[in-house]
């Protein structure tokens, strides 16, 4: 059995504290907030996020950061990845050197360009910084549907502990070394969540949707590869892996979102209906920037961004999409003549 930590008090924090504990760990939650923490501990459940999933009651729940982190063999940070330096700066008195931080966060600082276990490390010097992603929301991994992630790390006895730790007969974890593809796929996805959103919202079918998913894979993984990514991670589980349940899910707070912009809500106002941090808003500007940085093309990309930040209307921007030049699927591949 290993002491344990889950930072965050939303559905994602307590559906891996859940697994963690149905493990056999000892596990504690904590929260920023002393409100939802009374709230998560007088009523075992968080009623938006996750409601009808009872947090068991071996569960100790705490405000108390130094209570929560001091001396556990990993700490798992499942706060939203605008907090992600904060929750660090708060965590950084209370760990020792070597000391395991999973992120489970999916964003992009947009003034830094800094994923989420490089925020970690800067903040918290000494620490091994691991991610943990792939096709889960916190909805089914709560209720034991099958789900597979895969961890990121960079030093290979560290995925195996963080792996071994997580899985079980619903939860099963590959490991692997790129750990700069998984973040980035899984960060960059929820951009192209948003557009499929933003699709159906405006009553387009199927054959729009694959072709969005297929189209957004590419220019995800192009843009990674520029970036020191392979290609192969964005191919698996953290990259079209993701994308898929994302763009699809009823679960996605990004497609939520998106689906309402398309029906003409602003962005704030989606938001405020969707009631929780939609990460594809947060990640938009900064995937931009990134690809006029490597000078890799991101048409949805830029569709997106016009239409939550320039005014643009989704209509408008789907048909620009639709009526690009026409062009090769693949200009590397060689005619005949």
């Amino acid at each position: 059995m290993a002491k344990v930590a889950v930072l965050g008090g939303g559905g994602w924090a307590i559906a891996l504290a859940k697994v963690l504990y149905e493990n056999g760990n000892d596990v504690t939650l904590w929260s920023f907030l002393q409100k939802e923490v009374d709230e998560l501990t007088n009523d075992r459940e968080n009623k938006i996020c996750l409601p009808g999933i009872k947090i068991p009651e071996a569960i100790h729940i705490t405000n108390s950061m130094e209570e929560a982190a001091k001396d556990k063999e990993m700490i798992v940070m499942a706060v939203a990845s605008s907090y992600v330096r904060s929750t660090s700066k708060l965590l950084k008195p209370y760990v020792d050197e070597g000391q395991i931080v999973v992120d489970v966060a999916k964003g992009i600082e947009n003034e830094t360009f800094d994923t989420m276990t490089e925020i970690i490390e800067q903040e918290i010097p000494g620490v091994e910084a691991v991610v943990l992603s792939g096709p889960s929301h916190a909805e089914e991994v709560a209720r034991n549907i099958p789900t597979v992630v895969v961890v990121g790390a960079k030093k290979f006895k560290v995925a195996l502990k963080v792996q071994n730790l997580f899985a079980n007969k619903v939860f099963r974890t590959y490991i692997s070394p790129d750990r700069k593809s998984i973040e980035l796929g899984g960060s960059l996805k929820n951009v192209i969540a948003l557009a499929a959103g933003i699709i159906d919202g405006l009553g387009f079918g199927d054959n729009t949707e694959a072709a969005l998913i297929t189209r957004g894979i590419k220019e995800i993984t192009q843009l990674g590869v520029e970036m020191g990514g392979n290609a192969k991670t964005f191919y698996g589980l953290s990259g079209i892996g993701d994308l898929i349940v994302t763009c699809n899910s009823k679960h996605s707070r990004n497609r939520r979102a998106g689906v309402l912009i398309g029906k003409g809500y602003t962005l704030d106002e989606a938001v405020k209906e969707v009631k929780m941090v939609v990460e594809g808003a947060v990640s938009a500007k900064a995937a931009l920037e990134l690809a006029r940085k490597y000078n890799v093309s991101v048409p949805i990309i830029e569709a997106v961004n016009q239409v939550l930040f320039e005014g643009k209307t989704a209509i408008d921007g789907m048909w620009e999409l639709m009526e690009r030049e026409q062009t090769n699927e693949y200009r590397d591949l060689q005619w005949d003549e």
